[in-house]
């Protein structure tokens, strides 16, 4: 998630001009934008249907339109942008450091506190409004990335790379294990039914069935998206030693070659996984797709971010980014908006329609939302130096409150009093 504030207050109006210190800023707020699209998309699902995350078929997906939207869910937008948001965390790492070096601070205690404010933040996102939160997983694993900050870039590419192919064949081995073996679904139709009836009781219900779901989100996070997590950090670290967004036009041939292995490797093994997540779920087949996701989704996680570079330094991506920087500035207070507005319209907080809503609807809500966010991220941004919650962030890892305002311009030739 969103950890780095910016050095300097900058407008968010009006392209940036190329190669400049501010496109390359943009570029990564950017990115971070569009990353929190790919997050909503995929949550929200899980906040319509409990089906989502007990690995059982959904009644309301029988129709066309809904199998059809569970499955483009699946391909382009699942198991990948937590893994963008992760590979941006060990990015904004080396500028975290680069700040607390020129304000002449230590920096461990600086990112130890930031860490601990990130895991409050998480824990309540994850105990109030979504147990499927990543929060607390970023703020653990960037102690790991705190001890391996120093380590020779080779080798943390090295960790990253085994990190991601002994996930892959852990699960390819439970897929093996389950043909042998079956072992049948996690839960059941009555469970999926309680927990509905709990996320339509009450608040205080709610808050209940989040505890027991996050007992249950613990083996999915040790075993899926921490380690797959903690690659992109290392990867992200790499990147930011290297000035990959430094020095963007010198990169160019990378971020290329990023964008033919998504388009090549990582989109068709995406549809793999697709298919037998829809297809054929609750068998082997279904833990093996998830096996080579797991190998692959890196690859169209690069690919997303080679080909959005090269769009954005292009008239039209200038655009594109303007419009997606402000709320990339403010990821952090936008993640958890889209949690609390997605709690609010599907549990006892608000209009209890869990349950109710199809999976291609829940999709275009998905997008409304978003759309909502990014002009109310811009609003804010134009009289605001950070988010709200970028803010108490900033002012916990620095022990210091910031001005939250933005300070008006003066016009030239005008007398201060």
């Amino acid at each position: 998630m969103e950890m780095v504030p910016p050095a300097v207050p900058r407008s968010v109006s009006g392209p940036p001009s190329p190669d400049s210190g501010a496109e390359r800023e943009a570029f990564v707020d950017a990115l971070r934008g569009f990353a929190l699209l790919g997050i909503l998309v995929v949550n929200i699902i899980a906040f319509a249907s409990p089906y989502y995350s007990a690995g059982l078929p959904d009644p309301s997906t029988g129709k066309v339109l809904g199998r059809l939207a569970m499955a483009t869910v699946s391909w382009l937008f699942e198991t990948k942008f937590y893994l963008l948001f992760s590979f941006l965390f060990g990015y904004s790492f080396t500028l975290q450091m680069r700040s607390a070096e020129r304000a002449g601070a230590s920096f461990r205690p600086r990112i130890l506190r930031r860490l601990a404010g990130l895991f409050l933040f998480g824990l309540g996102h994850g105990v109030l409004l979504f147990h499927g939160d990543i929060l607390t997983t970023y703020a653990v694993l960037g102690l790991v990335l705190l001890m391996l900050r120093r380590t020779d870039p080779r080798r943390l590419v090295r960790i990253a790379l085994w990190l991601v192919v002994g996930t892959s064949l852990f699960w390819l081995g439970i897929g093996i294990l389950e043909t042998l073996e079956p072992s049948g679904p996690s839960a059941t139709s009555q469970d999926v039914a309680r927990a509905i009836q709990a996320y339509r009781s009450s608040p205080a219900t709610v808050v209940s069935q989040h505890l027991r779901d996050l007992t249950q989100m613990l083996g999915l996070l040790g075993l899926v998206q921490a380690p797959t997590a903690l690659a992109m950090f290392l990867l992200g670290l790499v990147a930011g030693q290297r000035g990959l967004f430094h020095d963007i036009g010198g990169h160019l041939p990378l971020f290329r070659r990023m964008l033919v292995a998504g388009a090549a490797i990582g989109l068709p093994c995406a549809a793999i996984y697709a298919v037998t997540s829809g297809a054929f779920m609750g068998t082997p087949w279904e833990v093996f797709g998830l096996a080579r996701s797991l190998l692959t989704a890196p690859l169209l996680t690069g690919g997303y971010v080679g080909g959005l570079v090269l769009l954005f330094r292009g008239s039209a991506g200038a655009i594109l980014v303007d419009v997606l920087a402000p709320a990339g500035r403010m990821a952090l207070s936008n993640y958890l908006m889209q949690s609390l507005i997605c709690a609010v319209i599907f549990y006892a907080y608000g209009f209890r329609m869990v349950g109710e809503i199809p999976p291609a609807l829940a999709v275009l809500m998905a997008f409304g939302i978003f759309l909502i966010q990014l002009m109310a991220s811009r609003w804010w941004m134009e009289r605001c130096s950070y988010g709200p919650l970028e803010w108490a962030l900033r002012a916990l890892t620095n022990l210091h409150v910031p001005a939250l305002r933005r300070m008006p311009r003066k016009m030239p030739g005008t007398v201060s009093e």
